[in-house]
């Protein structure tokens, strides 16, 4: 009879057990499923992100061709997930030899715009994305209940799919929200299978840290975190483990870090060079070359043993020196961030605020409640170490981000979203085990108040929270990524066809989207026909309509247009504003005549005379954008012209930032220019181009 009982109270557990299981699985789903309703409900008007087609593009030619020459600057996952649902549609022109990344974009923008149907290929992608973002979401959340269980998983879930952060990048095929959950999922993975050293936990681990080293180059944070955890316990947290025992771990996690390395080099084909058809390189310009515009001799020294070496394929490691040299060490650009103006980096806690800016309040003050309890260590002993791990995740990412450029705003810092997320959670496993009216209401407090601020947003992109004025406001604390990339473009052409080409007005515009995508989609503005426009470009006081998104009339160190900031919009699309007038632009004629002169350089066939008058009309409009003035040098420096050279790059001296060394780099060109033979001296990389 006892034997009977035990047999029907195991069968009792087990489909308790099982039941609990299926409401695990059916509440998240349903939480991934609305994510990704809320999501496209709220996206369904954006067009393609300024670098989208870029990346889409080179997914298609990756699956087509097997060859990785296109868009090196990122690992391969992405784009590879995305070329297989856009590749038996896509038209793709033969390749041809690109010159630097700008004629290289265009070569693959001019395909998906003009040689393919751009709507259907955004309709594919979009459906890519929200599989493979649906899918890491799914993996993050069974990660997170394999370490803390049910209710700190589906939470944590739940407040990724509130964030109008993660909504706004659920759709794009861009790499910031896959490399956010994957880092996550693969530190809470390592720490599992560090702490029971179980092939099979091992194995998830390294297949985890492996997916999120495809998707970015910035998860060697991430492989980081994992080495420093695996380390910590294997040596310092097994206190009675022998001294072979600990060096077997250890040998354990170096494995976890070689097979993710492994993993890596799957995506790549197991093939060190870019083409399957040559040895010889491919790349819009050289590695060897790439490799020497970075700045830190210790970041050369290691990307010239990744080379020699062939630790991983040529086209990571020329991926990896274009991150640090344009994400690490920081672009050229105009900073403007908590309504005060920086050159190329803002202050340290400029991410930790424009995280701040981006998360709804509600979810903030759910996350610093959950970090009390963390502090005064209110929550079980074994969810310590998982706590630990992504919090020192998010240090790591915070301390780089400090170093590097702020131009992308909180899309690069989207991985320490997850972790804030899983701190956040360990209020609701509070409520669910206290009886304290006091929590329980705050929590509901908090929660509807998230839900309110953030689920009614459309095209959640532009978000901000009330702190920062809202979405209506948030431009005017901020100038980066984070404000616009190029969503609005289908609205700018829908106004123009409506409200300027019937009456045959050719607007000017200043918006964050390609030449060739506003072309194709049928837009007519100044600049578009040179010698048609040419007497209006010329000018600097212009009459008309203007079209121009947020950024392009923020306050600059350079190009600043602030007569637009002082005068009312006729239209307003979100963050794109139309103005009509007389205004007083400097600052986007001289841009303008960059951009004009930097298409006539880069290219198949340069035009170096003519760029020359176009870069030197923009030096004597805007001496301050020191970089116009150095590559005015660069062309006078290959045409032979020593005067006009030294000229050039001394304004731009006169005008680089003491702070960065760009200021002595031309010092020390100028010193050759004066001393040596022309022909023995290179031009500089021109830092405006990264």
């Amino acid at each position: 009879m006892e034997i009977e009982n035990e047999m029907n109270a195991g069968k009792t557990a087990q489909v308790s057990l099982s039941k609990r299981h299926l409401i695990f699985f059916l509440i998240l789903f349903a939480l991934i499923i609305c994510a990704v309703l809320r999501s496209n409900i709220a996206t369904r008007s954006d067009s393609f992100t300024f670098d989208e087609a870029y990346h889409i593009g080179a997914g298609a030619a990756y699956v087509k061709t097997g060859d990785f020459r296109l868009n090196p600057e990122h690992p391969p996952l992405v784009k590879l997930w995305t070329g297989v649902f856009v590749a038996d549609v896509y038209q793709m022109s033969p390749y041809r030899v690109t010159q630097d990344k700008n004629d290289e974009r265009k070569f693959v923008e001019e395909d998906v715009y003009n040689n393919n149907d751009p709507e259907l290929i955004q309709s594919r992608s979009r459906a890519a994305m929200f599989a493979l973002n649906g899918l890491l979401l799914f993996l993050f959340a069974l990660a997170a209940r394999r370490v803390f269980g049910d209710v700190i998983a589906l939470a944590a879930t739940a407040y990724l799919a509130i964030d109008p952060t993660v909504a706004a990048h659920l759709p794009v095929v861009m790499t910031d929200l896959p490399v956010a959950l994957a880092s996550a999922t693969a530190v809470l993975l390592a720490v599992q299978a560090f702490r029971t050293w179980r092939a099979v936990d091992l194995i998830f681990a390294t297949l985890a840290l492996g997916l999120a080293l495809s998707t970015k180059h910035s998860a060697v944070i991430t492989m980081i975190a994992v080495a420093l955890i695996g380390i910590v316990m294997a040596i310092f947290l097994a206190k009675d483990a022998k001294i072979l025992l600990r060096l077997r771990r250890l040998g354990l996690v170096a494995a976890v870090l070689i097979g993710a390395v492994i993993v890596l080099w799957s995506f790549y084909l197991f093939r060190f060079s870019e083409s399957p058809n040559t040895s010889e390189e491919q790349f819009n310009r050289p590695l060897t070359e790439k490799i020497s515009d970075v700045k830190s001799p210790i970041y050369r020294a290691g990307l010239n043993i990744m080379a020699k070496g062939r630790l991983f394929p040529r086209a990571y490691t020329w991926g990896m020196a274009d991150t640090i040299r344009a994400g690490a060490e920081g672009r050229v650009a105009n900073v403007f961030a908590f309504g005060n103006l920086y050159y190329g980096k803002a202050p340290l806690y400029y991410f930790p605020g424009v995280i701040a800016a981006k998360l709804p309040l509600g979810l903030l003050l759910l996350t610093l409640i959950g970090a009390v309890f963390l502090i005064v260590r209110r929550i079980p002993q074994e969810f310590i170490a998982p706590l630990l791990g992504v919090i020192g995740l998010s240090v790591l990412f915070l301390i780089v981000l400090a170093k590097g450029s702020t131009y992308a705003g909180i899309r690069h810092a989207l991985p320490v979203v997850p972790p804030l997320y899983l701190l956040a959670s360990l209020t609701i496993y509070k409520v669910v085990e206290s009886k304290s009216y006091l929590l329980r209401g705050a929590v509901v407090i908090s929660v509807i108040a998230a839900l309110v601020s953030a689920i009614p947003v459309m095209r959640p992109w532009e978000y901000y929270n009330e702190t920062f004025g809202g979405a209506a406001n948030g431009y005017r604390y901020f100038s980066d990524e984070g404000v616009d990339l190029g969503q609005r473009t289908k609205e700018l052409v829908e106004y123009y066809n409506e409200n300027l080409k019937p009456a045959g007005e050719v607007p000017y515009v200043d918006y964050f989207a390609a030449d060739v995508e506003m072309r194709s989609r049928g837009l007519d503005w100044v600049g578009n026909n040179p010698e048609r426009d040419g007497e209006k470009m010329d000018t600097e006081v212009r009459s008309g309509t203007f079209i121009l998104g947020a950024t392009a009339f923020t306050p600059k160190l350079w190009g600043d247009n602030k007569g637009f900031r002082e005068a009312s919009p006729i239209a307003r699309f979100g963050n794109l504003f139309v103005f009509r007038g007389t205004f007083n632009t400097p600052g986007t004629k001289a841009n303008a005549l960059y951009y004009r002169a930097i298409g006539k350089i880069y290219t198949a066939k340069p035009e170096t005379e003519e760029a020359i008058m176009l870069l030197s009309e923009a030096v004597a409009l805007e001496p301050k954008a020191f970089f116009v003035a150095l590559e005015l040098g660069n062309q006078y420096l290959k045409i032979g012209n020593r005067e006009e050279a030294l000229r050039a790059y001394r304004i731009a001296k006169e005008n680089a930032p003491v702070s960065d060394d760009i200021s002595e780099m031309l010092a020390r060109q100028i010193e050759r220019i004066e001393t040596e033979p022309l022909e023995q001296i290179q031009p500089l990389r021109n830092p405006g181009i990264e």
